[in-house]
């Protein structure tokens, strides 16, 4: 600390460059901070289900396997199962394939699994007496201007009818609205009867995406997924049963490597983090030789001048790296909460701490070595003279 207003000197010696490369900073810094999170969510995911209130039940196999259906009398047949309902993927799009929507094919009692979805006691009664009936979120028949009562189209090119129609048309009866901000991902929704949906299909023939299931208590809801798992073991539809979100995340995992994205664009960050610092680094060193050599000249051995330049380095990478994770720990809160429930984030911890320090000093003394050696290697002479 003895020579810090010195580094400190040295480093913010081009104002506008040192801004702008600590902005570069705070950016790979931020992104690393958010990008561990989700890793870290992945990686956490399913490790227990106690605490959980709601289990979900899916093919071990994969989540495009269905289950048969006669699985759910023997769920509810589980010691310390409360009720189950069940539901499958529709896939719908409205209008255009790009306007997809999340519709699924629900069971009878499949809202009473969710006590934070708010329906009306009118829409429910519309829902359970009309066949083609659907209940539709709020911010959904909000973006389209549905208003109840309107017969719309939804194509679905997995499950086309038993005509070769992929068009559906269904009744919107009613609203869904969610009760709390952190489960606003129901009001994306779409709910329509699986019998119909069932029938109308002749891809499905009577099986299920996925069951829901209510644990009477929450501190035996580990006891009660391996019982829901030892009704089908070794056999040709064994499942997997866990909390809704290591679901989520296994279905992620499923389709891609999240761990081997996630990677991968650090890798690709830090890289060019590596040669945008070296070069203002190596930019910085070059500017001032005179001054070193004066340093030199004044008392400051070799070692003493590498090691100021490799301090200004290692300052430069973790004051910017402090403020993007800082940052980062600002931010993942706010977007768990936007993701109305879709993602569960942890906020940035001392393991993400940890690494993201050693990340910083190694890549500080990474771009710092060069210009640190031949600040080292600067002869006095020389450099006075320019040469």
């Amino acid at each position: 600390m003895k020579y810090f207003h010195l580094i400190w000197a040295a480093l913010f010696r081009s104002k506008t460059r040192t801004i702008l490369t600590l902005l570069s900073v705070i950016a790979a810094f931020l992104l690393f901070g958010m990008l561990d999170a989700v890793r870290t969510s992945f990686d956490q995911a399913g490790q227990s289900a106690n605490g959980a209130r709601r289990l979900q039940t899916g093919s071990k196999l994969s989540f495009i396997q269905t289950l048969p259906q006669s699985l759910d009398a023997q769920i509810a047949r589980v010691p310390g199962v409360k009720s189950v309902a069940y539901a499958n993927w529709f896939g719908g799009a409205y209008q255009d394939p790009h306007n997809q929507v999340f519709s699924f094919a629900v069971s009878d009692n499949y809202l009473d699994q969710y006590p934070e979805i708010e329906v009306s006691a009118e829409a429910r009664k519309a829902f359970a007496e009309t066949r083609t009936g659907i209940l539709v979120g709020e911010t959904l028949a909000k973006r389209f201007h549905w208003k109840i009562g309107d017969k719309i189209p939804l194509q679905s090119t997995i499950f086309p009818q038993r005509d070769g129609s992929k068009s559906w048309n269904f009744d919107i009866v009613g609203f869904m609205h969610a009760k709390d901000k952190s489960a606003g991902w129901y009001d994306q929704l779409v709910l329509m009867h699986w019998k119909y949906f069932d029938e109308g299909t002749p891809y499905n023939r009577g099986t299920v995406g996925w069951y829901v299931t209510s644990v009477s208590d929450v501190n035996q809801a580990d006891r009660v997924a391996r019982a829901i798992d030892a009704l089908s073991a070794n056999s040709d539809h064994e499942t997997r049963t866990q909390t809704e979100q290591a679901a989520t995340a296994n279905w992620m995992k499923q389709m891609a490597d999240i761990g081997l994205i996630v990677g991968s664009i650090m890798g690709a960050v830090f890289f060019t983090l590596l040669l945008l610092t070296g070069n203002t680094m190596m930019q910085a060193v070059r500017e001032r030789t005179s001054e070193l050599a004066v340093l030199k000249t004044i008392g400051f051995s070799s070692r003493a001048v590498m090691a100021l330049v490799l301090a200004e380095s290692v300052l430069l990478l973790v004051l910017g790296g402090a403020i993007g994770l800082a940052l980062a720990s600002v931010l993942i809160p706010i977007v768990s909460a936007g993701s109305g429930g879709m993602l569960n984030l942890p906020s940035v911890g001392a393991g993400s701490w940890a690494l993201g320090l050693t990340l910083m000093v190694a890549i500080g003394l990474l771009v710092g070595a060069p210009p640190a050696w031949r600040a080292m290697r600067l002869n006095i002479v020389d450099a006075l003279a320019g040469r």
